[in-house]
């Protein structure tokens, strides 16, 4: 159940390439040079300055636009409380509502069904007045009541957690290194070139080099995800109940392993849920832990 990590790690790439782009034309027209640029070299201090600004601004622009990005991406449809056209809607609706009570939200968030047969859920949004909780018709259609709850509990503690906005705050000083590093690399790259090609090799290689280190960089993210995910278990337990959130945990991972036993199912989103034999890498880069530690670690409360 990696959306929000995903979604927000990609609007995070797009807006921090965008304000490259748009800054590099800005100051190619008004021929305004970087600030951080001294007699060929480079003012660090200055650097960093700018890095530290660009950086934190990239995050909080990725975390405004998080839930317009997940409904339009992911095709949310948003619940009308007042106007829910089945019963499965208000079912949804009045589950979201009665534990965003229980865990002391002020507001209920936005909540929503998308098409897909995955079984997935997920909880993002600029701040707890303004949050989204959605859920894949698959997980509705797939899962009993009880563990639908304990799914739902489980994203409405993300909500009460404010993990978006302390994941924002770890990425604005991730973003501030990949801002910084990757104007350094590419100040060196540009000087193995003509001199007047330096501009253009500097500017491509800038944005090369912040998508790789945006890349690398979410290793870390991710890392902080897999440790979040735990509170996260934590705070469902407490809002749906240990049983429901143990059950939800049991019933992901018993559809996990369907998927990894039916190796002839054209159901393409099942065949993307197989996670046997992953490589390191993916696993560093996964926004959750495995199920086996996260049912683990809840039994022993």
């Amino acid at each position: 159940m990696g959306k929000r990590i995903t979604l927000f790690l990609l609007t995070n790439i797009l807006v921090l390439t965008t304000i490259v782009i748009v800054w590099s034309i800005i100051t190619s027209i008004f021929d305004i040079g970087p600030s951080y640029r001294s007699d060929g070299g480079i003012n660090y201090l200055s650097l960093m300055v700018f890095s530290i600004i660009v950086g934190f601004t990239g995050s909080f622009i990725s975390l405004g636009l998080s839930r317009w990005m997940a409904k339009t991406m992911m095709k949310v449809r948003i619940i009308d409380p007042n106007n829910a056209v089945s019963g499965q809607e208000r079912a949804v609706y009045e589950k979201v509502e009665r534990l965003s009570r229980a865990a002391g939200l002020s507001h209920t968030p936005q909540v929503g069904i998308y098409p897909s047969h995955e079984v997935n859920a997920f909880a993002t949004g600029p701040s707890k007045k303004r949050s989204l909780v959605a859920v894949s018709q698959g997980l509705l259609d797939s899962m009993d009541d009880d563990a639908v709850e304990g799914v739902i509990a489980h994203e409405v503690a993300h909500v009460a957690n404010g993990d978006m906005v302390t994941m924002t705050l770890l990425q604005g000083i991730i973003n501030t290194f990949v801002v910084f590093l990757s104007r350094v690399a590419a100040m060196i790259v540009s000087r193995f070139v003509r001199s007047e090609l330096q501009w253009i090799v500097q500017f491509a290689a800038i944005i090369i080099f912040q998508i790789l280190f945006s890349i690398l960089g979410s290793f870390v993210v991710s890392a902080y995800s897999r440790h979040r995910e735990y509170h996260a278990d934590r705070g469902g337990a407490d809002l749906a109940g240990k049983d429901k959130m143990t059950h939800a945990l049991h019933s992901l991972k018993a559809y996990i392993n369907r998927a990894e036993a039916d190796d002839h199912t054209n159901d393409t989103a099942i065949q993307t849920m197989k996670i046997s034999n992953k490589s390191a890498i993916f696993k560093a880069l996964s926004s959750h832990p495995p199920l086996e530690e996260r049912i683990a670690r809840l039994e022993q409360r």
